[in-house]
């Protein structure tokens, strides 16, 4: 677990001193590869909102085709279990116990495709997150029983690392998206 908090220093420190804002270009591989995933239908598609230099994922609503579709924020319930419930950009957001912020309970929504936040990720595209296990918890727990559910990471290209320390609860991500592309 110490060289896990070490490159979460590390490449924290790293995203904060190398952040730099993005255009909605960005997105063009994410917008292509949904829609021919999807064959152009209504999806759910999960975000988190961006905070401590996170890439701006709100960027996603410059889009004309994302913002046909529902929009999915994550709420970390008192179990510590994660969930995903329906927001639109202007609709009210509340702080939870970690700072983050998270749209009004109403009923929970499986995603369609579901942006996972990260600090590093490696070129088998493993994911290191901040180390509370919400994302992984919730995909080992939903992509049992749904297999159309896409994973994608978000990221800075000079957010990846060699070779991440990986558990057997980790999951692996679909894809990762830089600003050189998605692979």
């Amino acid at each position: 677990m110490q060289v896990k908090d070490l490159l979460r220093k590390k490449y924290f420190s790293l995203r904060k001193k190398k952040y730099f804002e993005i255009k909605k270009l960005f997105f063009l591989p994410f917008t292509k590869l949904i829609k021919k995933k999807f064959n152009n239908k209504k999806i759910n598609i999960s975000i988190y909102y961006p905070s401590s230099f996170e890439l701006n994922v709100l960027k996603l609503f410059e889009i004309d085709y994302v913002t046909r579709q529902t929009i999915l924020l994550p709420v970390i319930e008192e179990n510590n279990s994660m969930n995903f419930f329906k927001w639109k950009e202007n609709d009210v957001l509340f702080v939870n116990k970690y700072g983050m912020l998270e749209p009004i309970k109403s009923k929970a929504v499986i995603p369609n495709v579901i942006i996972v936040p990260l600090l590093a990720f490696d070129k088998k595209k493993n994911r290191l997150g901040y180390g509370k296990g919400f994302y992984d918890r919730y995909l080992n727990r939903y992509l049992k029983k749904f297999d159309n559910i896409i994973t994608i990471g978000i990221a800075f290209s000079f957010q990846k690392y060699h070779k991440l320390p990986v558990k057997n609860n980790d999951v692996k991500l679909d894809y990762i998206l830089t600003e050189k592309g998605i692979f």
